[in-house]
């Protein structure tokens, strides 16, 4: 059982690393959007202005090899990317007009793909997730600590789970059905040692 939510904490409670690490940090506003506001096209840069001169895009690619279009609003503010990294990861981010990051949707070199979801304070609030493997996750977190508190997954041979996690982001409470069928519970103190658990046993043979 503690080997079922070591593997359970890893896939739900990190799977934030998806977007929250690699992708995210190369999904801000770039220096591409402040590039200055001429007619121009280079073999490295095009800058997009509407009738009144006002940036509306750049697409360029940046000094790390990443190849980069940035999408602007009628006042100029940063609302949509898209991005391919040099080793292959690309993502597509949606902002508010704060050019606060609000969407990400993207896929890692590794294989893991999907979507996170921000609030306005630039917290990741929810990431849906695949990995190569086909292990799929729903994480939630909480929107003050942005610490994983739910955590709902299916392994690649089918078995579900549901994790609860305290607000230091501990593994405190697991449901989960194995790839056979059987259901268990297991519950955790705030180490992470399991102090219960109700797996299903076989019923005696008469």
């Amino acid at each position: 059982m503690a080997n079922r939510r070591n593997w359970l904490y890893a896939m739900l409670a990190l799977t934030g690393g998806f977007i929250g690490g690699t992708l995210a940090s190369e999904l801000s506003p770039t220096a591409a959007m402040a590039a200055w506001r001429s007619r121009t096209v280079k073999a490295q840069e095009f800058v997009l202005l509407d009738k009144a001169g006002t940036q509306r895009g750049v697409m360029e690619v940046t000094e790390r090899g990443t190849a980069d279009l940035g999408l602007m609003d009628g006042s100029g503010h940063n609302r949509a990317e898209f991005r391919v990294a040099k080793d292959g990861g690309a993502a597509v981010a949606f902002y508010d007009q704060n050019a606060a990051r609000r969407v990400v949707v993207g896929e890692t070199p590794t294989g893991r793909n999907g979507i996170a979801i921000y609030a306005s304070g630039g917290r990741q609030l929810a990431t849906l997730s695949v990995s190569d493997n086909d292990e799929s996750s729903l994480t939630l977190y909480d929107p003050t600590t942005g610490r994983a508190r739910v955590g709902l997954g299916v392994t690649s041979t089918g078995a579900p789970a549901l994790v609860l996690f305290d607000p230091n982001g501990k593994d405190r409470l697991e449901l989960h059905i194995g790839a056979k069928g059987e259901p268990g519970i297991a519950l955790a103190d705030e180490s992470g040692k399991t102090i219960a658990g109700m797996p299903e046993r076989a019923a005696p043979q008469q």
